[in-house]
């Protein structure tokens, strides 16, 4: 048996263990989509994740390994942004992790309820039902599940203004205690360089930081349950439609984060500018003749932050018009594959509706997840600039502190000898005298 031969057999046994099995009185435009849906997808969804894992893995190895013991920054706040969050929100981290978790089973009956609507209440003869020990006709079992599914939307969105009203108290409580431990760090240093500084981080640089305290295990939970009760739904519903719906995530786990690493590099260059300006502007108040000779380098400084802004711009929405596109390849695959089944008899019309219903609230949890990729991979920099800049402060006021004791020592060993000789001449001299 050649190789060729081989793997579809391994196509026939794979799509007979997720319960279909065609052969060749399938239509030929079918058989292209399972060995996507069953075959190379997965595989490749396996070879991705492996190799996230290992450079994880591997990072954490080289993270612990060149671990060294340094002194704060900023005094309150660990070097690390997690740590930091934790220090001060683990009791409200863990009460949002468990209003989370409670919006799983919620969400599943959202789900589930539509599809009982238009297969058992709608799309049915067999009536009246028993329900609860009572006979109900149509209509009124209608009604009920109606009522019912009105009922989850309301404890989904009840649980849902809850949790942000919560997660913006957190947010807020954390950013005011930075702001605190942050000018109290620039008050505690007063021969600080880079005293102007202090303005755009205080006003710009720590507001992203404060919000992402109350995203930190909150979202990517919610988001993630989001994403795998949707995904358990549609594996109920067909596990190749289920299938189906993890198609085109490797693409996007590969191609959008290195799209988002440029971004990245932008937003920190784009700090420093802003720093720079901060600082020319602050010099030109100083200066008395500022309005004749500073106009230039401040308009120099204002287009390079432009250019920058605008490659920001550029790439983001680049990002965004790609996760769109490869969001709606999957909805294409449904249609296509889900009608197919549906004229076969594989699956119930209420079925595919629901799987449709279900994937258009799976790629928003999807793009949220990739948002908080992007908003953690932010605030990490911008985190770790603001350390580096009292680091830089502190290290610089070090040594001109130890340059002022060595100049004091010096001095003091330069007088010392006068001071002998001094004492040593008035002595003599005044027992003569005597």
């Amino acid at each position: 048996m050649s190789l060729k031969d081989r793997y579809h057999v391994l196509v026939h046994e794979v799509a007979a263990g997720f319960g279909y099995d065609y052969n060749d009185a399938t239509p030929d435009w079918v058989h292209p989509f399972i060995h996507l849906i069953l075959i190379l997808a997965p595989a490749l969804l396996i070879l991705v994740g492996t190799y996230f894992a290992l450079r994880g893995i591997l990072k954490l190895w080289r993270r612990r390994r060149g671990t060294k013991v340094h002194p704060e920054p900023i005094r309150g706040l660990d070097s690390s942004l997690f740590s930091s969050v934790l220090r001060y929100s683990k009791k409200q981290q863990a009460l949002m992790i468990m209003l989370s978790l409670i919006a799983m089973p919620i969400l599943y009956l959202t789900l589930e309820l539509p599809k009982q609507i238009v297969n058992n209440a709608l799309d049915s003869d067999r009536f009246p039902v028993v329900v609860l020990g009572q006979n109900v006709d149509q209509l009124v079992f209608l009604m009920l599940l109606c009522g019912l599914y009105l009922l989850a939307i309301l404890l989904n969105g009840l649980n849902k203004y809850g949790l942000n009203v919560f997660k913006g108290y957190v947010a807020e409580r954390f950013l005011r205690r930075f702001r605190l431990l942050v000018y109290r760090q620039w008050r505690s240093d007063p021969d600080s360089s880079d005293k102007s500084e202090i303005i755009p981080i205080l006003a710009q640089e720590v507001e992203p930081v404060g919000g992402f305290a109350a995203d930190m295990l909150t979202l990517p939970i919610l988001q993630g349950g989001t994403l795998l009760t949707i995904l358990l739904f549609m594996f109920v519903q067909d596990p190749v439609l289920g299938a189906a719906a993890l198609t085109v995530l490797p693409i996007q786990l590969v191609l959008l984060p290195k799209l988002q690493r440029k971004v990245n590099a932008l937003s920190r260059t784009r700090i420093k500018e802003v720093r720079l300006l901060g600082r020319q502007l602050s010099d030109h108040l100083r200066d008395q003749h500022s309005n004749s000779i500073g106009l230039l380098p401040t308009s120099a400084r204002f287009r390079e932050l432009e250019h920058v802004r605008r490659k920001i711009f550029r790439l983001k929405f680049f990002i965004k018009a790609l996760n769109n596109f490869l969001t709606a390849l999957t909805p294409f695959l449904f249609y296509s594959l889900g009608g197919y089944f549906v004229i076969e008899g594989r699956i119930t019309l209420g079925a595919l509706v629901a799987v449709l219903a279900a994937h258009k609230d799976f790629s928003a949890p999807l793009k949220e997840l990739f948002r908080y990729y992007q908003t953690l991979e932010d605030t990490r920099i911008r985190y770790k600039e603001i350390n580096g800049f009292f680091a830089n402060s502190s290290q610089s006021s070090g040594k001109v502190q130890a340059d002022d004791s060595a100049l004091e020592k010096a001095s003091q060993s330069e007088q010392s000898p006068l001071r002998k000789t001094t004492l040593s001449f008035e002595g003599p001299g005044a027992l003569a005298t005597q």
